[in-house]
């Protein structure tokens, strides 16, 4: 019985045998491709890693440059950097030198700052987060331009209950209402920070004060009674 399952043994191992110099010969030169591209794969993955690697770390290096640069004063020299930086840094740095860029423009030129932030929250390539952030410092700018309606409609929008910037954008609303004299429009805007179970708590120890302001309602200035005339001086001789 033994030699019978030793000799059975034998011959599927021949048989496997032949099948695998069967397949060899049939497939190798395809199995070699295919192991080629795999180690060429690999390979290349690797280098791509390694050139991504590289490329961000001289962005970094640019991008503080840029930065030193605007710190410095130095806004032409600013501009062009983050320029260079936006042609063909990596993603992230692109991205970041784009906002960094808008934020130099609005000191020299608020409107010019307002539109760079316009074309970042049209960029359909970027997060909505990022979009949002970017509409958020183009209406703020706008706010204090003379007819700032485009800044409130965009202010509004962001105030939505999911919005990322609502705190914020309720914020300004109430403000701006306030200062025009709404007070029902302010408090309703303050309600609606402090319903809010995710508003940060310094928000809502200013809410407190502006609380206090939309309660006191509209401050009514009387003049002062003129003084009565101050009497001549004694005559003397």
């Amino acid at each position: 019985m033994a030699e019978n399952n030793e000799f059975i043994r034998e011959v599927n191992e021949d048989y496997r045998r032949d099948q695998v110099a069967r397949i060899w010969k049939r497939y190798s030169g395809l199995i070699i491709a295919v192991a080629i591209l795999v180690v060429a794969g690999v390979g290349g993955y690797r280098y791509w890693q390694h050139d991504q690697r590289v490329r961000a770390e001289a962005a970094s290096e640019k991008f503080e440059a840029a930065n030193r640069l605007a710190k410095d004063g130095k806004g032409t020299e600013a501009d062009k950097a983050f320029e260079a930086l936006e042609a063909d840094a990596p993603g992230g740095y692109r991205m970041l030198a784009r906002f960094r860029s808008a934020t130099e423009t609005t000191k020299r030129d608020a409107a010019a700052g307002a539109t760079e932030y316009d074309a970042l929250a049209a960029d359909t390539q970027l997060s909505d987060g990022l979009r949002d952030l970017a509409r958020l410092r183009a209406a703020l700018i706008r706010l204090d331009q003379q007819n700032p309606d485009t800044a409130l409609a965009s202010l509004q929008g962001l105030a939505a209950p999911t919005g990322a910037f609502r705190h914020t954008a309720r914020e300004m609303l109430g403000l701006v209402a306030l200062k025009r004299g709404e007070y029902d429009a302010a408090g309703r805007w303050f309600d609606q920070i402090v319903a809010d179970p995710q508003t940060p708590a310094n928000l809502r120890q200013r809410i407190e004060v502006y609380a206090a302001l939309v309660a006191g309602g509209p401050v009514t200035v009387t003049a002062a009674p003129a003084s009565e005339p101050a009497a001549p001086p004694p005559v003397t001789r």
